[in-house]
């Protein structure tokens, strides 16, 4: 029997996190995407990987849900130190982190910042090196409410939905002030602060279709930071990923958190 997911909130100096909280064994930390929350998007996946014996804790990013603290003067820093918070209250002092798009940048820099907390670090949709300007302006379309819906939806079109695929059901969701606040974020620190997500193994998954990272791009991140990454690539998906191929992604994420917890 599948568990609905629960809320719990933790506190900590001058920032409430609200937690959504599905199964139990093992830590995975999942953290969202450019202006938007760990809910919905990730229901289905969280639901396939806590039935494989894993706690899946997805924290709300500050301005959503019941997550509320300064949202101004951030940095990356103080985002990784947010989910550390989470990892010691919730996750027994260690977890694998899922971060999709944005979120991978701070689960990289949390691999930085926090080494003891992080067992694994699951980069999904991360942006290749050289991003079009083209491509880059998408998650902004999509995230402003005062266009019209025909503009946001052909943003998302361009940038985050592979062909058969219905960008409708990503025109909720979206949260204009913790996208503002994660972009100046992203603004405050040096790519050389995280890119090397400390000494953590990596998983990669790359979405056959993301124009964020084309196919000339896919073995930019084994180059870089060598065997430690395992890359895999799943079909028949673009940026968005997770709405799209939630069973692929989850097959993908359950086998290497296995491997790597065995692995010990």
């Amino acid at each position: 029997m599948i568990q609905k997911k629960r809320s719990e909130c933790i506190r900590g100096t001058g920032v409430t996190l609200e937690v959504l909280v599905d199964g139990s064994g093992p830590a995975l930390v999942v953290l969202p995407s450019y202006g938007r929350g760990s809910g919905e998007d990730f229901d289905a996946f969280a639901q396939m990987v806590s039935a494989a014996g894993f706690t899946v804790l997805r924290p709300q990013p500050r301005g959503i849900g019941g997550s509320q603290g300064t949202m101004s003067g951030l940095t990356v820093h103080d985002l990784a130190a947010d989910i550390a918070l989470v990892i010691r209250s919730l996750g027994s002092g260690q977890a694998i982190v899922l971060g999709h798009a944005f979120g991978q940048g701070v689960a990289r820099m949390l691999a930085v910042d926090h080494p003891s907390l992080v067992q694994g670090i699951i980069m999904a949709a991360a942006q290749c090196s050289a991003v079009s300007p083209e491509i880059s302006k998408t998650p902004h379309q999509a995230c402003d409410l005062n266009a019209p819906v025909e503009e946001r939806l052909a943003a998302l079109r361009k940038g985050f939905f592979a062909p058969g695929h219905d960008p409708a059901v990503w025109i909720q969701g979206w949260y204009p002030e913790t996208m503002q606040m994660e972009v100046h974020c992203a603004g405050t620190v040096s790519q050389a602060e995280y890119w090397s997500a400390g000494s953590a193994p990596i998983l990669e998954i790359i979405p056959d279709s993301d124009p964020f990272k084309p196919r000339a791009y896919w073995g930019e991140l084994r180059q870089q930071l060598g065997d430690r990454v395992t890359t895999e690539i799943v079909t028949d998906a673009s940026h968005a990923l997770f709405p799209e191929q939630p069973e692929q992604v989850a097959n993908v994420v359950i086998a290497w958190c296995q491997r790597l917890l065995a692995d010990g």
